[in-house]
């Protein structure tokens, strides 16, 4: 499958990705068979996670790689696809358009999905090679940022909603046009149990029932 449509597969089944910020190789595989467990089928490991976060990818992608899509997010320098990629992961998540980043992710036939805000930066990622695009910080925009931006961008290209979502604001982001949210304080914090990660991750869920 091409990087579209295996990112369009998870989130058909799951429109949601938990950014685990803060996971160490001993426990990323109980958290990400918690999350699995809930649900969730796309799971991003920061590289700015402060303990091994390539890894936390290895361990993670082993354990859910052929059930999930497994990645890294935080990512700003283009060698750190190929770091990625060897690692096992086919996600890459960047907080900005810096298209050596997306190009090198396109190349090697990783889900791009890098971060922006204005149309300007959206058709720049996707001149890049984008395979979706991240609204980032959600929180200082609104639904009806993401309906006015619609009208113009692909409707083809998947968007991703991330930064103060919560279980209460996902269905007016869905209704102007979103396609999925990523979730992270409010799905994982550093030092949280498996048991406690499920019951956030399940309350997300339920909300998009």
């Amino acid at each position: 499958m091409s990087p579209l449509e295996t990112l369009n597969q998870r989130l058909a089944e799951c429109p949601l990705v938990a950014i685990i910020r803060g996971v160490t190789p001993g426990e990323v595989v109980a958290i990400g068979e918690a999350l699995y467990a809930e649900g969730i089928r796309i799971i991003e490991v920061p590289l700015n996670s402060p303990i091994e976060p390539l890894e936390s990818i290895r361990l993670l992608a082993g354990a859910l790689g052929d059930r999930a899509l497994v990645g890294a997010g935080t990512v700003l320098d283009p060698a750190d696809v190929q770091r990625v990629a060897n690692a096992g992961g086919k996600l890459i998540v960047s907080p900005n358009t810096y298209t050596p980043v997306i190009e090198a992710s396109a190349a090697a036939g990783m889900v791009s999905a890098p971060g922006y805000f204005t149309p300007s930066e959206a058709f720049e990622a996707l001149r890049a090679g984008a395979t979706a695009l991240k609204l980032f910080p959600a929180e200082i925009g609104s639904p009806a940022l993401i309906k006015g931006q619609r009208a113009v961008l692909p409707k083809h290209v998947p968007l991703l909603v991330v930064g103060g979502v919560t279980p209460d604001n996902m269905r007016s982001y869905l209704e102007a046009g979103a396609n999925g949210f990523g979730l992270g304080s409010g799905v994982y914090k550093p030092g949280q149990t498996p048991d406690q990660v499920s019951g956030q991750a399940r309350a997300y869920v339920r909300a998009l029932a």
